[in-house]
């Protein structure tokens, strides 16, 4: 096989797995119209409406894209703030209601979209990220999502019963 046509065959495949990424992103970010406005929600900030495992759910599609990026060549520093970026939206939602509604207003994953958008179509494409450093980029980001959760729900009993007197 020539030079040429690998390289035709890489970009289609690239170019497939973006497409399934932006359709992914479209769904967990901006798949549901809000009538009479210009916005819209997705199914990231529903799922983290589900105490516990909605946001570990969300958390876990989100982490799928940026190990998508990872294999179309995203630099360490890309990768790191698609991180940030996810956990910063998982940690706020935990906060009952702001963090339902920043959820809603965040959506990390047009961010993440966005950052591997501007690295595709850059011709310096930087340092590829190895695997040992995307396994335990997304591996951190899980282990900072269960912790995050876990504050969340021993505050929100403390809260609790701190109200009920118990």
């Amino acid at each position: 096989m020539t030079t040429s046509k690998h390289k035709d065959l890489n970009k289609d495949s690239n170019e497939a797995i973006l497409k399934r990424l932006r359709r992914l992103t479209n769904v967990l970010d901006n798949a549901i119209p809000i009538p009479g406005t210009p916005y819209s929600l997705g199914l990231d900030p529903l799922l983290g409406l589900i105490p516990g495992g909605g946001d570990i759910a969300g958390a876990a599609l989100s982490a799928y894209i940026v190990v998508s990026a990872a294999q179309l060549g995203l630099p360490r520093e890309s990768l790191v703030r698609m991180v940030l970026n996810i956990l910063l939206e998982v940690v706020v939602g935990t906060v009952p209601v702001v963090g339902d509604l920043f959820d809603v207003a965040w959506k990390a994953n047009v961010k993440n979209m966005e950052l591997l958008d501007i690295h595709m179509q850059s011709p310096k494409k930087g340092k590829k990220a190895d695997k040992w450093f995307v396994f335990v980029l997304v591996g951190g980001l899980m282990l900072a999502v269960v912790g995050a959760i876990a504050l969340g729900i021993t505050l929100i009993t403390m809260l609790f019963g701190i109200l009920t007197g118990n």
